[in-house]
């Protein structure tokens, strides 16, 4: 399983799509070429999507022995993808983490409760991952409460390098973190270690969540 591969296909889908049709062809052989534009806009937010993946992955590297880290996972029946699934050496519960690359010369802040990267509103973003850590714990048969959702932000700075979003009908806030606060708040996550449980846990993540 690779971060960020199934963006990477989706871009280069809507790329050729955005080059489809006979006029585009002509056009192109004459000199001319012309995309659609809009699914061009789309290619570009996939590719964003995918570095921002990759970046996460590589820094989900340094994690110590003992952890389980998993990407690119889907959900049987539903069309999106999970960017990383995480078991730590506790076992006790599962983290389902959502990768974005916003832009570095916003900061990502909270209004009115609302997650916004400069003045534009990503709240929407944040609760997408408190339904996708939903939807993971009843593939997995577990509690609500064993599912953690975390967003990861690279290239916009985090007002005080995290935030606590409220989300409406998710019994705690998400947590949004800066990209340099990832390891250290997954290090200190209490629990122990518990090899037993966590390769239990780790073995049905696998089972339920099949990759992309």
């Amino acid at each position: 399983m690779t971060a960020g591969g199934s963006l990477s296909r989706e871009a280069a889908r809507l790329r050729a799509a955005a080059r489809r049709g006979w006029w585009r062809r002509l056009l192109a052989w004459l000199g001319f070429p012309v995309v659609d534009r809009r699914l061009e806009a789309r290619a570009v937010r996939a590719e964003h999507g995918t570095v921002g993946e990759q970046w996460t992955a590589a820094l989900l590297e340094r994690l110590p022995a003992g952890w389980t880290v998993l990407h690119d996972l889907s959900v049987p029946g539903r069309r999106f993808n999970l960017d990383h699934v995480l078991v730590p050496p506790s076992g006790l519960g599962v983290i389902v983490l959502d990768s974005k690359k916003w832009h570095a010369q916003r900061p990502t802040h909270l209004v009115g409760g609302r997650v916004h990267c400069g003045t534009e509103d990503r709240h929407g973003q944040v609760e997408k991952v408190a339904g996708y850590a939903a939807v993971v714990a009843r593939a997995l048969g577990v509690p609500v409460g064993a599912v953690m959702p975390l967003l990861v932000v690279h290239g916009s700075p985090v007002a005080g390098g995290w935030l606590d979003a409220p989300v409406p009908g998710w019994e705690r806030a998400v947590r949004v973190l800066a990209a340099d606060q990832l390891l250290s708040a997954l290090l200190r996550m209490p629990g122990g270690r518990d090899p037993v449980r966590a390769a239990a846990l780790a073995a049905r993540v696998v089972a339920a969540l099949p990759a992309a």
